[in-house]
Formats: structure tokens, sequence, C-alpha cells
């Protein structure tokens, strides 16, 4: 396990509330805009009351309002808010019957799973939502109707005071997410938490972890044992790795989903596979383990697609792992198969997607499994770099039935530098800076890929020069707030220039979180 190099703590204490059917003070917009807060993603609708401000005070507590099948959620979500407060306050910030801030789950279905209302007066804070989700997600947003410094881990001064605001939401795509790669470096079960909070504060919903690649195999498989224990046991440049027993998966797991992230582990075939053909001779088509790798090159690997051994392995591999992700999404990978010949890719593919249906599992993969028979349901995640080899396999997919999540590597790649003096990072997609990370829609990316095939977007973070979650926070803010309000907002409400400005908002909370973010030029920081 890595020493990380100061201390961390979860970023416990999410809030939410709902908007109340009273009247509104009517503003001019000029005015609504110059006075309500600052949000990142941009909400469906957020108006001004004029004259309201609400107080956090010693006496103020946290009421819960939920069915009996949603209340031990929706008391979590509420324990998670009071936790936080109380760090930052110094109130106590009970959870009571009756309180100022106040939590339903009693809102209108038509709100969804992740909608909320919120409506913050002088009287209370309020947030509705049909879910315990959608009260995570207002939650998120109260955060930053707070003072930055409500989110430091230790009691700060006063007041505390949130201007009057209604807010109704609701996200924009299904699919909104980030990937972290352990495979090419390693990262300890805490700092996969840290980052899971920095994620969960932009209502973003996926947590793709990339497990296994040709440096290092992560995760704990009790029928190949080898996996971990040596496949897992370097990292890029040799030094020493490691992996996740199924306690600590399971622990991932559990955190990710009280925060409303789901995770979606990938193995990654049948390229980028030399761990595993290193911790079994077996499963190299000449019987003979290759030696471990720590290297950066891609390409060389590949499952042996004759042998019957693979597809047991296969089949034992995604069962466990099956077993331990409540997610209906299991990722196989399939991106650049350089050593498989496509014949052979193509076969392999179609059974090993068999598998994962078998499983009880929805497929995704990177693009180039386009190119194969695809279960229903599939998902494929585009990584192209506007290339038109890229581009069809993706409107292939979808002629298939399955729908795209976009994560363009020259503009959504947290790991492409922001420019030719980044210290960290690489360039082959692109120098990416915030404004081209932001400046894309999602549905129009790809000409006549219907915007209805595009379930959403992802942001990963491949840590081949990442050896530190300071180094992924430094890639990934500012750079993942703005990938999290292409996925949630309307597409209407993304404006670069009013964007930018939002954003400069955030980095005294990030201060207050002690986040080690690219302090980016071209933003005006306040």
């Amino acid at each position: 396990m890595k020493r990380l190099l100061r201390p961390r703590r979860p970023l416990t204490g999410l809030l939410t509330a709902a908007l109340l059917a009273t009247p509104l003070f009517a503003l001019s917009p000029a005015a609504a805009a110059a006075s309500a807060p600052a949000l990142i993603p941009k909400p469906v609708s957020q108006q001004t009351l004029a004259g309201e401000t609400f107080t956090l005070q010693s006496s103020t507590a946290v009421s819960v309002v939920a069915s009996p099948d949603e209340r031990a959620a929706a008391t979590k979500v509420a324990e998670q808010l009071s936790a936080q407060l109380r760090r930052s306050t110094g109130f106590t910030v009970p959870l009571a019957s009756t309180g100022t801030i106040r939590l339903s789950t009693d809102g209108a279905s038509s709100l969804g799973a992740e909608g909320y209302q919120l409506r913050v007066d002088r009287t209370a804070v309020t947030v509705t939502a049909a879910t315990p989700e959608g009260l995570f997600r207002g939650v998120t947003t109260l955060r930053q109707l707070l003072p930055a410094k409500a989110d430091a881990s230790t009691t700060q001064a006063g007041p505390w005071t949130i201007a009057g605001t209604a807010i109704s939401d609701s996200p924009r795509y299904a699919y909104r997410g980030t990937m972290l790669d352990v495979s090419r470096h390693f990262f300890s079960v805490a700092e996969v938490k840290r980052y899971i909070d920095l994620a969960s504060l932009y209502k973003l919903n996926k947590l793709h972890l990339h497990l296994a690649d040709d440096q290092g195999w992560r995760l704990q498989i009790d029928s190949w044992p080898r996996l971990a224990t040596y496949g897992g046991s370097l990292e890029v440049g040799g030094t020493p790795g490691g992996y996740y027993t199924k306690a600590d998966f399971a622990e991932i797991v559990r955190y990710a989903g009280e925060r409303y992230l789901t995770v979606i582990p990938e193995i990654d075939t049948p390229g980028h596979t030399n761990a595993g053909l290193a911790s079994y001779a077996d499963l190299n088509c000449n019987g003979v383990a290759p030696p471990l790798y720590t290297g950066t090159n891609v390409g060389f690997s590949s499952l042996c697609v004759g042998k019957a051994v693979t597809y047991s392995f296969l089949n034992d591999v995604f069962g466990e792992i099956a077993a331990q992700t409540p997610g209906d999404i299991v990722h196989l990978g399939g991106d650049e198969a350089h050593s498989t010949p496509h014949a052979d890719y193509v076969t392999f593919l179609n059974k090993a997607s068999t598998i994962v249906a078998s499983k009880g599992k929805r497929v995704m993969g990177w693009h180039e499994i386009g190119d194969t028979a695809l279960p229903a349901g599939s998902i494929v995640q585009y990584w192209g770099t506007d290339d038109t080899a890229s581009r069809d396999l993706a409107r292939q997919a979808a002629t298939k039935g399955a729908t795209v999540v976009m994560s363009p590597a020259n503009r959504a790649y947290l790991d492409m530098k922001y420019n030719k003096d980044t210290p960290y990072g690489l360039s082959w997609a692109g120098l990416v800076s915030v404004e081209k990370a932001y400046s894309w829609n999602p549905s129009a990316l790809i000409p006549n890929l219907p915007a209805s095939a595009v379930a959403g977007v992802e942001a990963p973070v491949w840590s081949e020069t990442l050896d530190d979650i300071d180094k992924v926070e430094f890639m990934a803010f500012p750079r993942l707030p703005g990938i999290a309000e292409l996925g949630w907002s309307q597409a209407s409400a993304l404006n670069w220039t009013a964007y930018k400005d939002r954003l400069a908002g955030q980095g005294s909370r990030w201060d207050a979180l002690s986040v080690n973010f690219y302090r980016a030029p071209e933003i005006a920081w306040r």
C-alpha cells in the first residue's frame, strides 16, 4: 500500500432538499443570474428567492420523511450530511423528527430516480425526491450552496448562511462515469474511496475500475489465485503492486454504493492480458508463461483463442466478479488486441460476451467490440480521436442495438497533459486543456450516430504516469467536473464562458477539501 503524501479523509456528509410550492419573488433575469450561486453541474432550473437567507444554527436538526422501504437509505443520506456539518460547524446537527433541514422521498415519480427539488428560504432547507438517490443528488447541490468551509474536516468559524433559492433538477444522461486504472499503478482502498468522494460531488453515478491489464491483475479470484498473488505483484516501473481481496472489493462496492456510484469492473480481454498469461502457463498457446511486464507498451499480448481452457478461465473469472458486483454491467475490454487475428478476435468476443450475459450482466466494451455480435443491452465505449474507423465502429454498434458511452480520448481522457509543460500524463491523443475537455456535445460528436444511442459520458484516468492519488487529482481536477456537467446538464446550458466563471468558484471548495488541483491559468480562480 502506498503512503499518501498527506492525510486523507472521506468527504462524508451529503445533503438533500425539496422545492416547496410557495410563491417566488420576481427578479429580472440579470438580477437572478447575479445572485444565484454558481453550481456545477448547472441545474435544469434555478430561481433566486429575493430577500430570503437560511442560517444554519446550533439548534439546526435534520429530519427525514420516507416510506418504510426507503427509510434506511434516506436516513443514511441524512447521517452523511449531519456528520459533515458537525465536523465543519461544530454544531450537533442531530437527526430528529422535525428539523429545519428536511429530506423527503415523497416527491412525484416524474422526478425519476435521480431528480430532486430543493428550496432554501429563511425558515428551512427542504429537499424532495422520489428516491434516496435523488435525495443524495440534491445533497451535492446543497453542499455547493453552503460556504466552501462547510467541506472542511475541522471546525470553522461561521456564519453559515445559504442564499434563498429554488431548484428543480434531473440528469440529461443516465450514464455519467469516471474510470480509474488501478492496473498500471495500484491504488489502495483508501485512495479509491478518496476518488469516489470527489467524483460523487459532481453527480457522477458510475465508477469503472480497470482491474486487469498487462502490468497487473488487481482482484482476488479464488479459482485462479495466482492471478492476484503473482500477476498483481508488480506495477509500471517494477515497484511493488498489490490487489484487492474479496473483502477489499466488497468495501469499495459498499462505499461507492452509499454515494450512489455503481462499480463497473473491467477485465480487459483478449489483449492487455500479460499479467494473466504470466500467472498461468496454460493460458498461453505455447504453454509457456511470459515474464511479468512493467513497461507501458500495448498490443503485444493475447489470450489463446483456440484453447478450451481460455473459456473455462473466463467463465470462472466473470462468474466470481459478477457475484461480487450488484450493478448490471461487466466490462470485458476488447481494445488494442493487435496480437489477435481479426477472425480470432471476433470468435473470442462472441464467446466472451455470451459468458458475461450468462452471468446476468450486460456486456460493456471499448468501441472495437462494435464489430462483433452484441448481446441485447450491450454498451460500447467510444474512445476515438475523431478518426473515421472508431466512429464507424460506434455507429455499427448502434445499428446492432447497443448504446454508446462517449469517452473521446482527445477530450475526456484525464491522463492527457493539459499543455506541454504538464509534469504528468501522456499526449498521444493531444493536449487537452480545461476548455477542450468541456467544449463538446456528446450527442453531436459522432456524425450520423442517433442521439438516442448515446447512453452518456465517462472520463477515464489511465495511470501509466500516475503513481499516487495526488497526481490523479491533479489530472482530474478541474477537468472532471466539466465532463460531469456534460453528462448531467441540458445541452442548452453548456457554454464555456459561463462555465469557466462557475468553475472559478470551485477552487476555494477544493482548497477546503485539500484537493491537489491544477490551477489552470485560463480560469480566474476565486
